[in-house]
């Protein structure tokens, strides 16, 4: 009897932070006192005026199919957001939206990955980046960005990974699931190693620009390199800045080679984004942008609160990145000792598990995101929930001998 699966899928791995969110769900379902700190999405509500341009878009009949990546209006919107945020200018030709910030970059794999091509794949890594390569068949390359340079890929490691096979270079700024971003100069220095091997194309995933915090200075690679322009993706969507991560729009901006073969591959699997949520895109794009900055300072907040109680426990070590809503702590100072019941931490795997068993908090082990032994914490949520979280994760740490 024939396997069910396909060969490419039996490459993949289940998303670990899906895996854990669902988990805790379920633990709750059960009656524990579980804490979930594993989904990447805002608490915040969506503003209510992107609500109400939904629901005038209903009202107008606006139900309809539309056009395959994306109507007039949305790419207008998109391309105005790039000129004024990013001094990048694109045609609506060149902009590319989708159902969700993912789904934007598996059709750019999709579209441009042959058996064989290689993609770079900066570490710690969004959990989905070698997989989508992976289903997209291609090979992702791993290469690992250490604590000590702030979780940032060198341009000494880059220059080393890129061979005659190399296709992709993925880079997140904000990092999740580190927060960490790239400075303008490290940008560029990126762009230098680039420049020598012209057949690699960068795709720049800037879902988290808004949560930036302090007075860092956020720049994209395009914008930093524009002699890089014309093999750039640059990646983006509604998801984390306007806390629409159910309504699943997506953009891109990039050459109209490529935005045409993405819009061949979205032709023939998503048809189209939801209609009624590109309107509400729109309105986002082109609306008050002010609640977005004070949002950010809530979210500046909890970091310092999350960092400031995580270096307080135990045996953990946690840098204070630049953005996103993310912190990524060591765990090198728990590695051997045993739980009370007599379980070892030999791994950030076992870490997450055993404090989950123990103190009902719900984190993703650092070997979802290809570098070890950390975890990942989401701090979006209320700082009552984070303090009791961290206060949990302390006490634990505490009972490790």
């Amino acid at each position: 009897m024939s396997t069910l699966q396909s060969a490419a899928l039996a490459r993949v791995k289940p998303s670990a932070t899906l895996a854990v969110t669902a988990r805790a769900r379920e633990l709750k379902r059960e009656g524990r006192d579980v804490i979930g700190l594993g989904a990447g999405e805002p608490d915040f509500d969506t503003p209510e005026n992107i609500k109400e341009a939904a629901i005038a878009a209903i009202r107008r009949g606006e139900t309809k199919y539309t056009d395959v990546d994306g109507i007039p209006e949305l790419k207008a919107a998109v391309a105005a957001k790039f000129k004024r945020e990013n001094g990048l200018s694109y045609e609506t030709s060149q902009i590319h939206v989708a159902p969700g910030g993912k789904t934007v970059i598996y059709n750019a794999l999709v579209a441009t990955l042959s058996p064989g091509d290689q993609v770079i794949v900066p570490a710690p890594y969004w959990v989905s980046y070698p997989d989508m390569v992976l289903l997209a068949g291609g090979e992702p390359v791993t290469v690992v960005g250490h604590e000590a340079d702030g979780f940032k890929l060198k341009p000494a490691a880059l220059e080393a990974a890129i061979t005659p096979r190399a296709k992709w270079l993925i880079l997140n700024s904000p990092s999740n699931p580190t927060g960490a971003a790239y400075t303008g100069d490290e940008l560029e220095a990126l762009a230098a190693v680039l420049r020598r091997h012209p057949q690699v194309w960068v795709l720049t995933d800037d879902m988290y620009e808004h949560l930036i915090y302090g007075d860092f200075d956020y720049r994209t690679i395009a914008e930093v390199a524009p002699d890089l322009f014309e093999r750039t993706l640059t990646v983006n969507g509604v998801s984390k800045a306007y806390a629409m991560t159910g309504w699943r729009i997506g953009y891109g901006g990039g050459p109209k080679p490529l935005i045409d073969l993405m819009r061949k591959v979205a032709g023939q699997t998503t048809t189209n984004p939801s209609a009624i949520s590109q309107w509400a895109a729109v309105e986002a794009l082109n609306g008050p942008q002010d609640f977005i900055a004070e949002r950010a300072k809530h979210f500046e907040a909890r970091r310092d609160l999350v960092v400031s109680m995580l270096n307080q426990a135990t045996g953990i070590r946690c840098s204070t990145p630049e953005g996103a809503f993310y912190v990524y702590p060591s765990i090198e100072g728990l590695i051997g000792k045993r739980t009370e019941g007599g379980a070892v931490i030999d791994g950030d795997d076992a870490f997450a598990a055993e404090l989950l068993d123990a103190e009902g908090v719900a984190v993703v082990q650092g070997s979802a995101f290809g570098l070890s032994p950390y975890f990942r914490i989401s701090y979006a949520t209320s700082e009552n929930v984070l303090e009791e979280a961290c206060r949990r994760i302390q006490r634990f740490c505490a009972s490790l001998r």
